[in-house]
């Protein structure tokens, strides 16, 4: 029994997807359908860069959908895989409007125009240089819980991502940043500064959870062909109106990758593909179990080798 898994941002690179690009008509369209939806030259980014302008939240977001999207539509059918067979559909943060759009519960336009309008909003929430993240590594989620709980006056910081056993992401003002390294370091726990420039799934995304509730309220999902999971309850999501809720509550909440992972496949799943740029959540199922089986796919090849 598999899962597919989609990534979120960090994933990307430039000429991510050029090969898929270069050989099927299929993603020069979807390409094209980008570009035109946005009114902006997103596939030249993609392709060309600059890194810098391609690392801009705004780009980033719809620039890793529509990669990941285009891969999957090469599998179902230029390889005819089945890919709609999956016993469940899953992304990290951004990662599940790629899963949601798959999986057939939105449109690939309304899609790539609500994440430019996602990455725009939450780029934009905290003034730049204000807010960051932090990689903590080696620490249980449990232990980072009573370290921020004790030091509550003295800082706030948030839990933004549970990734991996091990592998526990930070959100918060840069000056409460810094006083928790300390604090990091003084128990001798590794800690690394994230190269963005705002603290996304914390509470001082508020301003973002504003205009994507307004947003989403616009969208209209339909009935979806997979069950999804989600990344606020790491569990099912049964309805439209509940996925709407849970995608709201998504800008300012923990992303449970994690406990995901565990739960899929305490429901049955032995086998995750994660379609899209980069092999991050590869390695992080492989943190998280090293039973199951993994595969990314990032090229022809990669496709040819998958076995369901």
């Amino acid at each position: 029994m598999f899962s597919v898994i989609f990534p979120g941002q960090g994933s990307q690179s430039v000429t991510m997807g050029k090969e898929f690009y270069n050989e099927y008509d299929i993603v020069k369209n979807l390409f094209k359908q980008a570009d035109e939806t946005l009114n902006i030259p997103l596939s030249k980014i993609i392709l060309e860069g600059p890194k810098q302008e391609l690392d801009l939240t705004i780009n980033t977001q719809p620039a890793i959908f529509l990669v990941s999207y285009s891969i999957f539509q090469v599998i179902r059918k230029e390889f005819n895989l089945n890919l709609n067979k999956a016993k469940f559909f899953a992304g990290h943060s951004l990662g599940e409007y790629t899963a949601i759009a798959c999986a057939g519960y939105l449109d690939f336009k309304d899609t790539i125009r609500i994440l430019r309008i996602r990455g725009d909003a939450m780029q934009n929430s905290v003034p730049n240089g204000e807010g960051g993240m932090t990689a903590v590594l080696g620490a249980t989620v449990e232990e980072i819980e009573n370290m921020l709980n004790e030091n509550q006056k003295s800082f706030k910081v948030e839990i933004a991502n549970d990734n991996s056993e091990g592998q526990i992401v930070l959100s918060g003002k840069i000056h409460d940043l810094e006083k928790l390294s300390l604090i990091l370091k003084e128990k001798k726990i590794k800690n690394i500064r994230l190269p963005v420039s705002a603290p996304f799934h914390s509470s001082l995304m508020n301003k973002a959870t504003e205009i994507m509730k307004n947003e989403l309220s616009r969208l209209k999902f339909e009935k979806g062909n997979n069950t999804l999971i989600s990344n606020i309850t790491a569990d099912e999501i049964f309805n439209a109106d509940e996925l709407k809720d849970l995608l709201i509550k998504q800008i300012e909440n923990r992303v449970r990758w994690r406990e995901s992972i565990i739960n899929m496949i305490n429901k049955g799943v032995n086998q995750f593909i994660e379609i899209g740029p980069g092999k991050v959540l590869s390695g992080l199922v492989k943190r998280i179990n090293k039973t199951v089986q993994v595969s990314s796919i990032n090229s022809a090849d990669d496709i040819k080798n998958i076995k369901l």
